[in-house]
């Protein structure tokens, strides 16, 4: 069955992962009906640029209707949960999704965590506390020598952002950033992420948050969808009972693509649609 007309998937926006050769509904059908019989599923997600078309005031972002409503499907589903894995700090991936507390919530790659018990802290030991106030000395100086180039404070990092700075403000800033962190800094993990650099005193990746979900919930099958740099930790992780979606037309891991969000919106609304009539009678 179908439901509010979201889950119909069309052909022409259905292409394979890193080959790039078009799959057509029939092979990606068939991969979201299996996934959708499996006993114990997480369905896990990305939010900017594959829930919310990307924007160039984070804090503006939301998920489009259509994908809204399929997650609201799935987490009311037996057996099911919804994740939410995103770069953002825990307290922004709040403020912009909006869901219930029954959507579980990862930022800052893993670092934190919203689960269904208490939030867990992410307390800084004293050394990565001094090296947090150093980087935030370096990020700060490379962000206010370039125009439309700022900083963004996480808990255990820093983002630099550089979408509404010029080609060449963009390249300096990613340049002089990583190599003046990395000097100033030990065991600094640095992200490239479309438009961003992050940085993070503190080391953790959104495979390593989706493996623990996994374990979590309990899940015999993932199904994950993002769109950038870092999701690639968990397309390169997942089974082969599992089912990885990109968003956009990068290089990518993942077995499946679609152009954007609308897409992804829809894939979900199929894999809503298939899911309660196995589960959900």
């Amino acid at each position: 069955m179908q439901g509010d007309g979201d889950g119909v998937v069309q052909d022409e926006v259905i292409q394979g992962g890193s080959g790039g050769s078009a799959m057509g509904r029939r092979q990606l059908s068939d991969a979201v009906a299996a996934l959708a019989a499996r006993p114990r599923l997480l369905i896990a997600l990305d939010f900017d640029g594959t829930l919310a078309p990307e924007v160039d005031d984070p804090l503006k972002a939301r998920a489009l209707p259509a994908a809204r409503r399929a997650v609201e499907r799935l987490s009311a589903l037996p057996a099911t949960r919804v994740a939410l894995v995103s770069g953002r700090s825990l307290d922004d991936l709040e403020a912009v999704a909006g869901f219930g507390d029954e959507v579980l919530l990862v930022g800052s790659h893993g670092i934190e965590l919203r689960l269904d018990g208490p939030d867990d802290d992410l307390a800084l030991d004293t050394q990565e506390q001094a090296s947090l106030a150093v980087l935030e000395d370096v990020l700060e100086q490379v962000a206010d020598t370039l125009d439309a180039v700022w900083l963004e404070s996480k808990p255990a990092g820093f983002a630099l952002h550089t979408r509404l700075a010029t080609e060449r403000n963009s390249r300096v800033a990613h340049l002089v950033a990583a190599q003046e962190a990395r000097a100033e800094v030990d065991d600094l993990k640095v992200r490239m992420g479309k438009n961003v650099i992050e940085f993070s005193v503190r080391s953790a990746t959104k495979g390593e948050a989706v493996e623990h979900l996994r374990r979590y919930t309990r899940a015999d099958a993932v199904f994950y969808a993002g769109d950038d740099v870092t999701d690639e930790d968990v397309f390169v992780a997942l089974g082969p009972a599992d089912m990885g979606v990109k968003s956009g037309d990068a290089e990518t891991a993942a077995g499946f693509r679609v152009p954007g969000p609308e897409d992804v919106a829809r894939v979900l609304a199929q894999l809503a649609d298939l899911r309660a009539g196995t589960v959900g009678r």
